[in-house]
């Protein structure tokens, strides 16, 4: 019996061995899985860090490229600096710069300035004309146009042909056209006669005035329209102009460009020969 006893009490001792021996070897299992995640974090933060380096890399060749490539690039020439500036100048306007309430839109400003001289001279002339007490001359605007005037020639030298002519034909003026140029006074007017039809004193085809002040070499930006009429009814007179009264030419006007041509061929004679003075049987 007490041997069985013993047996009985040495199976229970290996029973708890056995079972210590197992609860050991489940409490040593969680330091094998801490080894292993230690292991396998190690490995992730080494493929980290690889990854990084790699990186690291890639970015300073790629870095190294880019400057090489911008190093490759030839720098910019003083042309090209030169033509950037005139870009910006004209997308930027000048300081200060500001449209003027008397510029006109859609003109230069040098356009501008002529047509503002233009229209001040004119005005001024217009006025003075209205202020002479002789009568010499009127001046009506052609369609209310400051730049084309129709002006009338109301008196010659009463001792003339072309006066006692006037007389006879109830002829009350001869009556002219100036067309003033955007460069007016710096330019002369072209001027022609419209009617009556006349001949000699140095009034040609379409109507056209053979006279230097008229032209670019004789025109002063002195000259007035006054002193252009006065001097041209002395040439009148001079180059015995008469008006024509022969069939079939007295109702024949006077035409523009006729008289254009006319001009610019005798402009040309002229500057060519010289402005010699033609007897008075040439006209």
């Amino acid at each position: 019996m007490a041997t069985l006893l013993r047996k009985i009490g040495l199976i229970r001792l290996h029973d708890r061995d056995t079972d210590g021996a197992k609860h050991q070897g489940s409490r040593k299992a969680p330091k094998s899985q801490k080894n292993a995640s230690k292991q396998c974090n190690s490995s992730n933060e080494s493929i980290l860090l690889q990854s990084d380096h790699h990186h690291h890399h890639y970015h300073n060749n790629h870095q190294q490229q880019h400057s090489h490539k911008r190093s490759e690039q030839p720098p910019p020439s003083i042309k090209d600096s030169n033509k950037d500036k005139q870009q910006a100048g004209s997308k930027v306007p000048p300081a200060g710069s500001s449209s003027s309430s008397s510029s006109i839109p859609g003109q230069p400003p040098n356009k501008q300035h002529c047509a503002q001289v233009r229209s001040r001279r004119l005005m001024k002339e217009l006025q003075d004309i209205r202020k002479l007490t002789d009568h010499f001359i009127s001046v009506e605007l052609v369609e209310d146009n400051l730049f084309e005037w129709n002006v009338k020639l109301l008196q010659v030298d009463k001792d003339s042909a072309l006066w006692q002519d006037m007389k006879e034909t109830s002829t009350e003026c001869i009556l002219l056209n100036l067309n003033f140029p955007d460069n007016f006074p710096f330019s002369p007017p072209f001027m022609r006669v419209l009617s009556p039809r006349l001949e000699n004193g140095y009034v040609l085809d379409g109507g056209a005035i053979c006279m230097e002040l008229l032209t670019p070499r004789g025109w002063s930006s002195a000259y007035t329209v006054e002193a252009v009429m006065r001097q041209f009814a002395a040439s009148l007179v001079k180059g015995q102009g008469r008006i024509c009264r022969k069939v079939g030419k007295t109702k024949k006007a006077f035409t523009r460009k006729e008289a254009e041509a006319t001009f610019k061929s005798l402009v040309k004679t002229h500057e060519k020969y010289g402005w010699v003075t033609p007897p008075v049987s040439d006209g």
